[in-house]
């Protein structure tokens, strides 16, 4: 059996009843538009011939909308947002003019943005700190366009690239008694304890703390702080030490080292972008990080 063809609707008509649906008055919706009533009603009649339905009913008190016009006017505000979307999306993709680039701390995006200003410099080009808990709501909520982050967080809804690998490393005060060793495993700090972050994704707990450690234990429970950064206090006073990865040995407090953390993963640093994304100033971005956004300049120790 064949399916019945469907009516080629004319997005013009269907914004022309979704006025006189706002106004229920002829009058009133023809002045909205610009254009003539008797018009107006030419135009809703084709529209009702298209459907094959009445969908106004015109009375001297104004003008009430049919069972069937009740049923099309969500769907006739649903397609024109839909228009409008599909219109917008498809501009941004052909005529890009602006990108918003994330970064986590301690995560360079400065190469990649460069290149990218030099290769379209009608667009603009900006850079935005991104908190380290904040990277996926981040391009879902569009203030950001990119990001480059570490793992682990939450991916859904995103397209992820992994750009490089660093070395985790441990912090620990100077006077601690590993001070001045050129490496520690995990059993060199199997009993110290962590700082753990309130409210912190448990996945992404899991990974910065090692637990459960690799033979099963539990790792060590530690102080709770609110930001990533009260860490290096808590280390600091000696209440706890700390497993980092991207910044220097020379780039933290003078009062802390940092010390290669040998037998565990590294973690990863990469590029997100939206998984509908396709804007082509993004696909532009995203090439130029792949190929100058390829791990820090000199070796990691530290996050």
């Amino acid at each position: 059996m064949t399916e019945p063809t469907a009516p080629d609707l004319d997005l013009r008509l269907v914004r022309y009843f979704a006025a006189v649906a706002e106004h229920r008055h002829f009058g009133r919706a023809a002045e909205a538009l610009h254009v003539t009533q008797p018009s107006l009603s030419r135009q809703i009649r084709r529209l009702e011939q298209q459907l094959g339905a009445q969908l106004l009913d015109r009375a001297p008190q104004g003008t009430r909308l049919t069972g069937a016009g009740e049923v099309f006017l969500p769907l006739a505000k649903s397609l024109l947002r839909s228009a409008a979307q599909a219109a917008s999306r498809t501009r941004a993709a052909a005529e890009p003019s602006r990108i918003v680039v994330g970064y986590l701390s301690h995560l360079i995006v400065t190469p990649a943005v460069r290149e990218l200003r030099r290769r379209r410099p009608d667009a603009e080009v900006q850079s935005l700190h991104v908190e380290w808990n904040d990277a996926r709501a981040a391009l879902l909520d569009h203030r950001v366009d990119a990001v480059v982050a570490r793992l682990p967080f939450a991916t859904d809804g995103l397209h992820v690239t992994v750009l490089y690998a660093e070395p985790r490393s441990l912090v620990v005060p100077r006077d601690h008694r590993l001070a001045g060793k050129e490496s520690v495993t995990l059993d060199d700090v199997a009993d110290e304890p962590l700082p753990q972050v309130r409210g912190s994704d448990p996945a992404w707990s899991a990974f910065w703390r090692i637990d459960p450690r690799p033979d099963g234990r539990p790792a060590p429970g530690g102080p709770f702080i609110d930001a990533l950064e009260d860490k290096f206090e808590l280390v600091a006073a000696g209440e706890a030490v700390a497993i980092l990865a991207g910044v220097s040995p020379n780039g933290l407090r003078p009062d802390l080292l940092v010390i290669p953390l040998e037998g565990v993963e590294p973690s990863h640093v990469v590029l997100a972008t939206r998984a509908d994304e396709r804007s082509r100033l993004v696909a532009e971005f995203s090439a130029c990080a792949r190929a100058l956004l390829t791990g820090p300049a000199e070796p990691p120790a530290a996050s």
